[in-house]
């Protein structure tokens, strides 16, 4: 099922996004550090190949994204939006 971001929060970093959901993504926290380690979630793995994620961190109701330096956050919350509403 579809995840819907209610809203986008910024955080104190200026390369990281709070994304606040509809439901829970996870029971608890999960962190993916990297690429490799999201491999086998679907949505963490979707995040860096499709939303240039550099890090992800699931927790509740929330997700957490890090994106490079260079890249801006609308592109990227787009993108972030996509992924989730993509999710099954």
């Amino acid at each position: 099922m579809p995840f819907t971001i209610v809203r986008f929060e910024d955080t104190p970093n200026p390369n990281a996004m709070k994304c606040w959901l509809d439901r829970p993504i996870s029971a608890g926290p999960r962190s993916f550090r990297d690429a490799a380690s999201a491999a086998a979630d679907p949505i963490a793995h979707a995040l860096f190949r499709d939303a240039e994620a550099t890090s992800v961190l699931f927790c509740d109701d929330w997700l957490t994204v890090n994106k490079p330096p260079a890249a801006r956050w609308p592109s990227i919350k787009a993108r972030i939006t996509r992924v989730l509403a993509a999710s099954t």
